[in-house]
């Protein structure tokens, strides 16, 4: 029932992009001290999602969910080399990763949000 509406499927779509992004966050703070590594990052899931939401399925079944289209590309994410050649910034993944549970965090509230108003629409609590 909740995979019919878009709201629900967009709430879907960033906690999946919010899981994937949290992922390379943890490779990158992993290898902070591997020389020659280039910090990896997700595109925003605004633009993401815009690129998702212009695609269209041409028979039923073509896209099961809103995640199996999204397969956003990791991208080298931009900053500055240290002497080793390692791109990764502690400081700036803490605060990525901060901004990615928060993207999580809302996901789950339009989930909570749409099954408390779908139960008040059926007379439940």
């Amino acid at each position: 029932m909740f995979e019919t509406l878009s709201i629900t499927r967009m709430a879907e779509a960033l906690a999946s992009h919010a899981g994937s992004r949290l992922g390379l966050i943890a490779r990158n703070v992993a290898q902070a001290d591997t020389p020659g590594y280039k910090a990896m990052d997700l595109p925003d899931f605004a633009a993401t999602y815009q690129d998702m939401a212009a695609m269209r399925s041409t028979r039923p079944g073509h896209y099961s969910s809103a995640t199996q289209m999204m397969q956003p590309v990791a991208q080298a994410s931009g900053g500055e080399a240290s002497p080793d050649g390692n791109t990764v910034s502690l400081a700036y993944e803490m605060v990525k990763s901060v901004d990615v549970r928060q993207q999580h965090d809302m996901a789950l509230a339009v989930y909570r949000s749409t099954a408390d108003i779908i139960r008040a629409s059926l007379g439940r609590r």
